[in-house]
């Protein structure tokens, strides 16, 4: 079966997708599935690891919203995966590849969204960031077989994870897609939960974009999705036109100035980022609080770095529980 589906992907795929036989392979050698393709094999990997289902209880924009329909960093993930698989769809390039990008490139988040790892980065001495945890989560922090590191994903897949975002530039059209569509889907959502959440209002929202792009949710993400379509048939790159690009740029500078800094959603962003750092320097003074699986990391890496991998794979309800174990003293009874 995998023979079978590697043989119909270069009757079917454009010639400029990233065909499954041709991937450049994983760091360390493997028997190749039955009836499984590389990157389908990944895409599994990721679903099935410890570190995607944490998604679910990692914040997006609005840290512990009260509300069943706001979207978490789970939801995102999904809704990207969805848009990107459309548009390779269309463009015929590797679908499984842009899926398994997808579903892997926010595995590196911290709890409580870019303000943890906004928090990170104010105490720890080197340089954090979601994209190249991402990739370090991928490549060594989830354990699937005793004698390789990782879940051993192809160079394709981790490519498109660490320049998802960031000044790199993914070197498939697979990736391309997968870092427009993350756009795409959280400009779209962030305004949608904004509206839900009364912060802003829809006359407020930037007019001129909303002729071009569209006024409801579903219209702005079928007008963007189009344009990359049509933009970008039978070309060795993924491409916008002008004029959805700008109408899109504006609707970010929107989000920015009015929702991600200064807005009601964000006023519990201060006691997370204070929350982070207290973790951040108890571990550092009481390193062995920290879960033997980690510890056992120090021969191969630095100490700090083991305290930062602990704390960006906690979910946001974990590390509330654990600064209130850490920090909160527990009532004593007397029998």
């Amino acid at each position: 079966m995998r023979e079978y589906i590697e043989k119909r992907e270069f009757r079917e795929l454009s010639e400029y997708a990233s065909y499954s036989r041709e991937s450049k392979g994983r760091k360390y050698k493997e028997k190749q599935c039955d009836f499984r393709t590389c990157y389908q094999r990944d895409r599994d990997r990721i679903i099935h690891s410890k570190a995607f289902r944490r998604l679910k209880h990692k914040t997006q924009v609005f840290i512990a919203p009260e509300g069943d329909h706001y979207r978490t960093r789970l939801t995102h993930t999904l809704e990207v995966s969805q848009i990107a698989r459309t548009i390779a769809r269309s463009l015929r390039l590797n679908e499984d590849l842009t899926e398994a990008i997808a579903l892997g490139h926010d595995l590196g988040h911290t709890p409580f969204g870019h303000a943890g790892e906004a928090a990170i980065n104010e105490v720890y001495s080197g340089e954090f960031s979601h994209n190249k945890q991402s990739l370090r989560v991928v490549d060594l922090l989830e354990k699937r077989k005793k004698d390789i590191p990782g879940l051993n994903l192809t160079k394709e897949v981790k490519d498109g994870i660490l320049n998802h975002t960031g000044d790199g530039k993914p070197s498939t059209l697979e990736g391309q897609i997968v870092r427009i569509a993350d756009r795409i889907a959280y400009i779209n959502h962030d305004i949608d939960d904004a509206l839900r959440a009364e912060l802003i209002g829809f006359d407020e929202l930037p007019l001129d974009s909303l002729k071009i792009l569209g006024k409801s949710h579903s219209e702005r993400i079928d007008t963007m999705v189009r344009d990359m379509i049509n933009e970008s048939m039978n070309k060795d790159k993924i491409c916008r036109s002008e004029k959805i690009y700008n109408a899109t740029q504006v609707l970010r500078n929107y989000l920015f100035e009015n929702i991600y800094f200064g807005s009601l959603a964000k006023k519990e962003e201060s006691k997370a980022k204070r929350l982070i750092k207290l973790l951040y320097n108890y571990y550092i003074k009481n390193i062995s609080y920290i879960p033997d699986e980690f510890i056992k990391r120090i021969n191969s890496s630095n100490k700090e770095q083991i305290i930062i991998d602990y704390i960006a794979g906690m979910s946001d309800r974990y590390a509330i529980q654990a600064g209130k174990d850490i920090y909160i003293p527990e009532p004593w009874f007397i029998k």
